[in-house]
């Protein structure tokens, strides 16, 4: 609560767009045939002969397409990030605000951006509020035994003083750091009164960014150094003749700064049917309308299924429909099966939960069950490998669960790889285990209409796991692709799972 100014945030730099996914004729072909060859039995031994050859024919125009496609939309995207890049140091005020709310989006008290004048920004803080402070501190009695000590109210007022200073110096730095173009910011502090239990500005003033920059952060003490290096400061809390502070907390006027008291005449602190709400906070005070975190977000560069193609370029007749989907076999640990052909040339992943964050990961390996170099490994930061053989697609909401996606074409896969991990490991930042996934479940199908399920044990104890394993086999003398459940973790997460296959971790 009191130590959040401490933090350090990193600098806006020129947005860096992504190459385009890389892509090969083999990713196309594995397509075509998937495509060409629903519906066909496999002993329909010429219709498939004939349908090979025509995806032999249509892969390489599909390839050139799809690359001419994407690299395309990377350079719309490159000159889109550089034009909000120099809006961004223009101090655009809807560039300026949209950015820097979204950097306070996962900030302990909430603070949005409302209006950019030249280069000040302004923004408002919603502090906790007094009476939710808790009252009482650990203390020892007399004899040494633990207890619980009663706050005065001057104390309890100074840790809530240190919390608000904390939490206006840390939205300083990060509004700061966020726009480069800004050079001093404006900020009020909102916050429910003690005695009228109605809302009320408790701090404002005009901080620079030399004054932010130039004073050192070290203890949680520097958080009250907030009023000194201010510019018109006020704060509700002052310091009595005596040098003690204050123990009220009051509300301050409000006519200093335009815009203010109307939000509080019509503000409220719950969003009600109709009614303004602290969440129209920009709208009472800017132009501004913040992001929706929750919209779903969309993959720019999305590859256009074959299907798609084929049916843009080609007025011919409907290919067949789909073999309807029959209900996933359920696999328990341990339990192998031989994958069908169609599925070799296109195995749909899709790993649904809830109850926490996941990122499903792929490692391609050797017979050794390790990598040949970390571009084989595939994960958020590098959703594709093998030319696009394996791919995240990518994670989205359904209804109460989570599900990322994936596709592997094991016949498009170099000759290298003989084995595919199938992986997942809990969100670094959160410290959760396994134990918090709930209805977790990975379901593979393919075009046949073959499809299965596994759903691993929720285990405490590790916080990262190999689900499943794809696999090259002999079967009747044949070359075959096996699936094996499997459900082994580590217990030091990503990091453990990245080391067992092989992949240098930094």
């Amino acid at each position: 609560m009191t130590s959040v100014h401490l933090e350090s945030f990193p600098a806006a730099h020129p947005p860096v767009i992504p190459d385009v996914p890389r892509l090969s004729l083999p990713w196309a072909l594995a397509e075509a045939r998937t495509f060409h060859l629903q519906g066909l039995g496999r002993l329909a031994r010429a219709e498939r002969s004939a349908a090979k050859q025509r995806a032999e024919r249509d892969a390489p125009a599909y390839l050139a397409a799809e690359t001419a496609r994407l690299r395309e939309i990377r350079h719309r995207l490159t000159d889109e990030a550089g034009h909000w890049w120099q809006a961004l140091l223009a101090n655009d005020e809807d560039t300026v605000c949209e950015a820097v709310n979204t950097a306070f989006s996962d900030n302990p008290a909430a603070g949005c951006a409302v209006g950019v004048d030249g280069s000040v920004l302004s923004v408002v803080v919603r502090q906790q509020d007094l009476d939710s402070m808790p009252g009482q501190t650990p203390g020892l009695t007399s004899s040494g035994r633990p207890t619980l000590k009663n706050l005065t109210k001057r104390d309890r007022v100074l840790w809530w003083l240190t919390s608000m200073g904390s939490n206006i110096v840390a939205t300083l730095k990060e509004g700061f750091a966020t726009a480069p173009g800004i050079t001093a910011i404006d900020l009020a502090v909102l916050t429910r009164l003690p005695d009228t239990q109605r809302l009320g500005f408790v701090a404002y003033g005009r901080w620079t960014r030399q004054a932010i920059e130039s004073t050192p952060w070290r203890e949680p003490e520097d958080a009250l150094r907030f009023q000194d290096i201010g510019q018109d400061v006020a704060c509700s809390v002052t310091t009595t003749a005596s040098g003690n502070l204050s123990s009220a907390v009051k509300p301050l006027e409000t006519s200093r700064v335009p815009g203010l008291q109307d939000l509080l005449d019509h503000a409220q602190d719950e969003p009600g049917a109709g009614e303004p709400s602290l969440a129209d906070i920009d709208v009472t005070l800017g132009s501004h309308t913040p992001p929706d975190d929750r919209a779903p977000l969309t993959d720019p560069y999305r590859i256009k299924p074959f299907a798609e193609w084929k049916q843009e370029t080609s007025a011919g007749p409907p290919s067949a429909p789909p073999t309807p989907p029959a209900p996933a076999a359920s696999l328990i640990p341990g339990q192998t099966l031989v994958l069908p052909e169609e599925a070799w040339q296109g195995l749909r992943v899709a790993f649904s939960f809830a109850g926490a964050d996941a990122d499903l990961t792929l490692f391609l390996t050797g017979d050794n069950g390790r990598v040949a170099g970390d571009e084989d490994f595939v994960f958020y930061n590098q959703p594709f490998a093998a030319d696009g053989a394996a791919r995240l697609l990518g994670k989205h909401r359904e209804g109460p669960h989570s599900v990322e996606r994936a596709t592997v074409h094991l016949a498009a896969l170099p000759e290298r790889v003989r084995r595919v991990a199938i992986a997942i490991n809990m969100d670094v930042d959160s410290g959760l285990n396994c134990g918090a996934l709930t209805h977790a479940a990975l379901h593979m199908d393919c075009v046949n209409g073959s499809a299965w399920a596994f759903q691993p044990s929720a285990d405490p104890d590790i916080r990262a796991m190999v689900v499943a394993e794809l696999y090259q086999h002999t079967v009747d003398g044949r070359p075959a692709w096996k699936l094996r459940a499997l459900g082994q973790g580590w217990a030091d997460g990503l990091d453990g799972l990245a080391r067992a296959y092989g992949v240098d971790v930094q």
